[in-house]
């Protein structure tokens, strides 16, 4: 059913590129705004659910309009560019960005995670569950617990702190210096291989096949999301 509730903000200055994207979303049922400048997006970003920011504007780059959108501002910023490296991921996802994607990129794919993105919109402002079930895995965060299958899961606590707070981000790139910061504190920066072995054990135990993972996904270079709706 199309979506008549939710506005998307078109950041880019090729125009080609919001001709592309903008039928494509009306079709998808959302309201669609565009902008071809940073000061004009950050004038439209009060209106917007969702932003698709391109970082290469032409007056202000697209981080400085990630460090400047208020804190207040409730739209959810996925960047759109042609920037692959791992340090400009990291970058705009530290900044603020709630994902990143490549281009040329999918459209379903892009779909997929505006929707994502929406479905944690839908939560902002009520009090956070405490307990989560995704299939056949539940996770009861104030009891610190996990259930496979109806059968526990035993955690040790720092693989309980990391997996928490992917749940708490779920469906959002969570970057290796921001799990590092949570989990391990603040002066454990550089110390990816922390994230890398614990993610490995948590696989090991929520997964039914941690090969082909379907919720703890690997964002290369940059970090993991946990993945809400596992296909």
């Amino acid at each position: 059913m199309p979506d008549t509730t939710h506005t998307i903000l078109i950041v880019d200055d090729e125009p080609a590129i919001r001709r592309f994207l903008a039928p494509f979303l009306e079709a998808e049922g959302y309201g669609v705004i565009e902008a071809a400048t940073g000061r004009d997006a950050l004038a439209a970003s009060q209106d917007a659910d969702v932003i698709l920011l391109d970082l290469g504007l032409p007056d202000l780059d697209g981080e400085a309009v990630l460090q400047a959108l208020p804190p207040w501002n409730r739209a959810r910023v996925i960047v759109l560019s042609v920037r692959g490296r791992e340090q400009d991921k990291v970058r705009a996802l530290d900044l603020g960005a709630s994902d990143y994607l490549t281009k040329p990129f999918g459209l379903a794919e892009l779909a997929a995670r505006i929707r994502a993105l929406l479905r944690r919109e839908g939560t902002a402002g009520q009090e956070p569950p405490s307990q989560y079930v995704f299939g056949d895995l539940a996770i009861d965060l104030a009891g610190h617990g996990v259930r496979r299958d109806g059968v526990e899961v035993h955690l040790t606590p720092t693989e309980f702190k990391l997996l928490a707070f992917l749940v708490r981000h779920a469906d959002k790139v969570v970057t290796h210096g921001q799990l590092l910061k949570e989990v391990w504190g603040r002066h454990s920066q550089g110390q990816e291989h922390y994230v890398r072995i614990h993610i490995h054990k948590l696989r090991q135990k929520i997964e039914p096949d941690p090969a082909r993972p379907r919720h703890l996904h690997t964002e290369t270079g940059v970090g993991y999301r946990f993945v809400t709706m596992a296909s």
